[in-house]
């Protein structure tokens, strides 16, 4: 689970600015709530558009790797949602050394969303639009969790006196 995490890191190519800029409430809040469902939507439109469906797949997964570059940094990082985009950068660089609770949850909370995926991916495969609004909510509620613990880890780390990684020329 731990070098899937990684996987995706390196696949986004998120470097310092980006996490900064991703830190932006607004990129957190819209890239939880509007990449499933977009993605979904993109793939349900096979029905409508045949092969045509891989233009909205395509435009989907492009937003969901433009998010958090298309939003300002944000002017403070207080907010909890910047605490918890800046909690998983520490989780992904420094999880040894956070404390084993926080890794533990950080692990059970994205291998709970898989569930939410298999339901979603079934219903996108049957054509059953139920099942893929509850495999879309399934899959957001670990997601939420996790960035809650996320800003936790964020706040321990910064109380034990750490600095965040790629906040150096940060401006709060």
């Amino acid at each position: 689970m731990s070098d899937l995490f990684r996987g995706a890191e390196r696949l986004m190519a998120m470097d310092d600015a980006t996490w900064r800029r991703h830190a932006n409430p607004w990129s957190g809040w819209s890239r939880m709530f509007t990449t499933l469902p977009l993605l979904a939507l993109a793939i349900w439109s096979r029905v409508w558009l045949g092969w045509g469906a891989l233009v909205p797949v395509a435009l989907a997964l492009g937003w969901i790797w433009a998010n958090p570059r298309v939003f300002p940094e944000p002017e403070r990082f207080g907010a909890w949602m910047s605490r918890g985009v800046l909690g998983e950068r520490i989780f992904l660089e420094h999880r040894a050394e956070i404390a084993s609770e926080h890794r533990r949850a950080g692990l059970l909370l994205g291998a709970l969303s898989l569930p939410g995926a298999v339901v979603m991916a079934w219903g996108l495969w049957a054509l059953w639009a139920d099942w893929v609004v509850f495999g879309v909510v399934l899959t957001a509620l670990p997601k939420v969790w996790f960035v809650d613990r996320m800003a936790w880890v964020h706040d321990d780390w910064c109380r034990a006196g750490r600095r965040v990684p790629g906040m150096e020329s940060a401006n709060g």
